[in-house]
């Protein structure tokens, strides 16, 4: 009983400012405790422009989203030719077997 056990170490984080308890014998985190985040800044007078450049993002992804929905057999089609010609010009080659990989 003549050993005494080491005392934790309290570390921040140099990244993020987060506070850390690390037992010194382990080097294991024991605790975590995140920083405080300021809120964001914003000016209420700008919030309409804020809230209407969201909607437009919205309604972009949407029509980019139902395009490609809409035209997906279009999409698959060309991609499957894509790799056709690709297969066409590829040299045939030996196929691999799973007997082969042993």
């Amino acid at each position: 009983m003549g050993k005494k056990e080491p005392d934790n170490l309290q570390v921040t984080c140099p990244c993020c400012q987060a506070k850390l308890v690390v037992d010194a014998v382990f080097g294991a985190v024991l605790s975590h405790e995140a920083p405080v985040k300021a809120g964001p800044n914003v000016d209420l007078e700008n919030a309409q422009g804020i809230l209407a450049e969201q909607r437009r993002q919205r309604e972009d992804k949407f029509a980019d989203s139902f395009f490609q929905e809409t035209h997906k057999e279009d999409i698959l089609a060309k991609k499957f030719e894509e790799a056709m010609k690709k297969a066409k010009d590829a040299p045939a080659g030996k196929p691999i077997r799973d007997f082969d990989l042993d």
